[in-house]
């Protein structure tokens, strides 16, 4: 009862911050309202919250992209990450919520396929926990809807300055309406790893790791961009604007706490808050971490890397936000923020070349946050489970894409041509400027 009422509570807030007026409905509706109606408006109300928390943080990828590569690609950054929201929206739909939870499945519990579109009877309209509504089948689909657009944004970032416009949207079509939810299945759709006991509570591992090893393969088939590395020496090659990227940051760290707040998958207040909790320190550790590493190697401080922090902690702590202690949830934060360095440090000595740091954030701190669930996580938790899920995500999801990329850069290729790289792809992809306006007139 004290949850049903809490709950009921927590509804009210929420619709007065939507500015939507309470007076009426608190007078005469929730009178009338059972506390199990209460309890099932409130985490519906949540979940679309949640929802839309997500949706922003796309927003931030956008804002964190422009911001860390050079001006000439902005453009090019931006049409990417409003191309991939769409893409990620409409495969989910057609095939993607159905793989990932297609209720029986075909071959064992490794693969399954619930038909394509989305659509329910009013008999599974209401998705149930323990007899009590909990939200319905169209908020269910929404909030697991953006989550499957966030892996194809991560390839972005990482790709960015020398890949084809239309090569990426097909090599994103592809990861992420099969091969992002079939893996998906295997733990958020009580497949096999989830029979074992593996557990990736927002998806550290499913969704960060998935789509950082596509990155990789991208990264990897692609080859540097020119200049990067010349004479076996690492030149940087500096962001445009670091106003934008620092705006990204925020409005992702923002976001996450619909992205672990939303996935207790309910508005009950104790776990919501605490998930916040978690979430924010294990933020705040990483960049503390981050900015005291890069500042003793590199002899300044750098922002990129301390924001790169902020990214990594949250990667950390989000396969288990809702299962360690506050304590522990502050140590995964530092530690990520100490990895992220030490990779983008090591990628860039292997010549693997990423202009946002996607790779370390997503895919090392991904693999960091779901290992330490096996060490922080209690002891119905076990590091060896942790350990076999993120090797079996590693290998298929790393194949999956080198073949994916391996395909298209056979065909159509994947990378521009180098006088379109050097001038921009703004102008060589899309024929427009992010920036106009500069141009020198001389009289005739």
């Amino acid at each position: 009862m004290r949850k049903s009422v809490m709950g009921t509570v927590l509804m009210l807030c929420i619709l007065s911050v939507l500015g939507l007026s309470t007076t009426g409905w608190a007078g005469e509706e929730a009178a009338a309202m059972t506390g199990a109606e209460a309890t099932f408006f409130a985490n519906n109300t949540w979940m679309l919250v949640a929802t839309f928390l997500v949706f922003v943080m796309h927003l931030g990828f956008a804002s964190l992209e422009a911001g860390m590569t050079r001006a000439k690609n902005a453009v090019n950054i931006l049409f990417k990450n409003t191309a991939i929201i769409s893409i990620g929206l409409l495969t989910y739909a057609l095939v993607g919520f159905n793989l990932m939870y297609p209720g029986e499945f075909s071959i064992g519990q490794f693969f399954g396929f619930a038909g394509f579109g989305i659509g329910t009877d009013p008999d599974g309209m209401i998705i149930a926990d323990g007899g009590i509504g909990v939200y319905t089948y169209w908020t269910d689909f929404i909030f697991q809807a953006m989550f499957a657009a966030t892996a194809a944004t991560i390839v972005s970032g990482a790709v960015a300055e020398r890949i084809k416009l239309h090569s990426f949207l097909i090599v994103t079509t592809l990861y992420v309406a099969f091969i992002y939810p079939w893996l998906g299945s295997w733990q958020w759709g009580e497949g096999w790893l989830d029979q074992m006991g593996f557990y990736d509570f927002a998806g550290s591992t499913l969704v960060h790791s998935v789509g950082g090893w596509a990155a990789l393969a991208g990264v990897i088939l692609l080859g540097p961009r020119i200049g990067k590395y010349v004479n076996g020496t690492s030149r940087p090659i500096m962001g445009h604007n670091m106003p934008l990227a620092t705006i990204g940051v925020f409005l992702l760290w923002l976001g996450w706490f619909g992205f672990n707040g939303g996935s207790v998958l309910s508005a009950d207040p104790e776990e919501v808050s605490f998930v916040f909790v978690t979430t924010a320190l294990a933020a705040a550790a990483g960049v503390m971490g981050a900015m005291a590493l890069s500042w003793f190697i590199q002899k300044k401080p750098d922002l990129t890397m301390a924001l790169n922090g902020a990214l990594a902690g949250l990667v950390g702590i989000t396969a288990g936000a809702d299962v360690v202690s506050v304590s522990s949830a502050i140590v995964i934060g530092l530690i990520a923020g100490f990895i992220v360095v030490i990779s983008v440090l090591a990628l860039d000595r292997a010549r693997l070349d990423d202009p946002v740091g996607a790779i370390s954030v997503h895919l090392t701190c991904g693999i960091w946050g779901t290992l330490a669930v096996g060490l922080f996580g209690g002891a119905e938790f076990s590091f060896l489970t942790q350990l076999i899920g993120v090797v079996a995500y590693g290998a298929v999801a790393f194949v999956a894409a080198l073949i994916i990329f391996g395909l298209v850069k056979a065909t159509i290729g994947i990378r521009v041509s180098e006088e379109e790289e050097l001038s921009g792809l703004d102008i060589g992809e899309h024929g427009m400027e992010a920036y106009s306006g500069f141009e020198i007139y001389t009289s005739q």
